[in-house]
This record gives structure tokens, sequence and C-alpha cells, in this order.
């Protein structure tokens, strides 16, 4: 068994069952990708459109897919055919865009509004007062092939916890209000996309459904690859 499998079980068996794993395998050779594969492991997360579609081609077609980094709308139509769940909508047109090219491959696609808690004006999604007016104007349009799903979220990279703490607690009151608001009768509005390595723990105290876990798994990234 490699080291990557021998982390994956280790950490598998400490995380409660309830919450969903994607493991972040971008920059990662496909070979470390079907070492998880090879021991039960399916969801995988990418953030370039291009290393997507490419391992998307080339391994086993029941993984399940998602695409967690920005999504340029131009982009859309070369992972619609596949991919399982996309983290980061942060606008109406890109989610149009979305169901629009869905609806080719007649598949609902799963998504989650990205929302900016962070510090950091460098990281994308809605406000909080942005989102009330996106909401308004999703509900005067018929959108078929798009699913909306939950709340996507990226603490401030800091190491002063109680600030990432504030702002994760922060984005599940958002979740919460929303659903009692917009999503009461939508059962499916229930995944909270929060939390990495550094701060997955704190992520899952505050409310997570969903951790995105990449170095914790497959060590550190080569970017130069």
């Amino acid at each position: 068994m490699s080291g990557t499998q021998e982390k994956y079980l280790a950490f598998k068996e400490q995380l409660d069952p309830k919450i969903k794993l994607v493991a972040v395998s971008k920059t990662k050779p496909e070979e470390e990708i079907l070492q998880l594969y090879h021991v039960g492991h399916r969801a995988f997360g990418e953030n370039k459109v291009q290393e997507l579609e490419r391992k998307a081609g080339n391994l086993p077609g029941d993984i399940e897919w998602h695409m967690i980094g920005h999504l340029q709308s131009n982009k859309v139509k070369y992972i619609a055919s596949f991919v399982n769940l996309i983290h980061a909508v942060d606008s109406l047109k890109l989610l149009r865009i979305i169901n629009n090219e869905a609806a080719k491959h007649n598949r609902v696609i799963k998504c989650l509004l990205q929302v900016h808690i962070a510090k950091e004006e460098t990281k994308f999604g809605f406000s909080e007062k942005e989102l009330t007016v996106f909401l308004d104007e999703l509900n005067k349009e018929e959108l078929p092939n798009v699913s909306i799903s939950g709340l996507m979220g990226m603490a401030t990279f800091t190491d002063n916890f109680i600030q990432v703490k504030e702002e994760f607690r922060n984005l599940k009151l958002i979740f919460e209000e929303l659903k009692n608001t917009y999503f009461n009768k939508y059962p499916l509005f229930a995944d909270l996309s929060m939390g990495m390595s550094d701060d997955y723990q704190i992520a899952i105290e505050e409310g997570a459904t969903i951790i995105r876990i990449g170095s914790l798994l497959f060590g550190e990234r080569n970017y130069t690859n």
C-alpha cells in the first residue's frame, strides 16, 4: 500500500461519514488519483478546466468530478457532459450558461453559490447583499438544467483561527437564512462546502457538509508540472 493510500485511509477513518470528502487532485498525476480510486474513493476536485477535462477523459468513468476553481463562462462547455458539482458559481450569467450547456447533454448540473467571506479582495464570490439581488432575479427565470444545492466559501488565508471561525460561522448563518427564505421548498439545498487542509476541522465544527482536502492526502503540490 502506498503512502498516499495510507494517509487517505487514516484521514477517512477519523472523518464523520456524514461529511463529504473531495480529494483535491489539482497538479497531481493521474497515477496518484488512481491510488485513492483503488481504495474506494470517488470524489475528486480540480480547479482548472483543461486539467479536469484531460483527467476525466483518461480515468474511470464512475469518478465524481468537482469543479472547485473559478469557472470562466466560455469554458463551461468543456465539462458540462460529465461534471458532478460546480462549487463556485458567482454570477447569474454563469448559471445561465451552465444551464444551457447542461441542456445540450440532457443533464441537470448541481451548483454551489460562492460567497465572499474572506478579508481578501483576491477571492471571488457574492457579498451577502449581492446574493439577495441574485436570488430575486433568479426567481424570475426558468433554469431547469441546474440545481442550486448550497453554498461554498473560502476563509482568509491566515493563522488567526478565531477570524477563520468567524468567517465560517457567518457563512453558515447566511446558508440557514437563505434556506429559510428562498429554498424552504428545495430539499436539495443542503450542501455547505467550506474547509481545506489547513482549516477543515474548524469548518466542520461550524457546519460544513463538504470539505476540500489536497495536501493532507497528496502532499504538497508541484506547480512546475
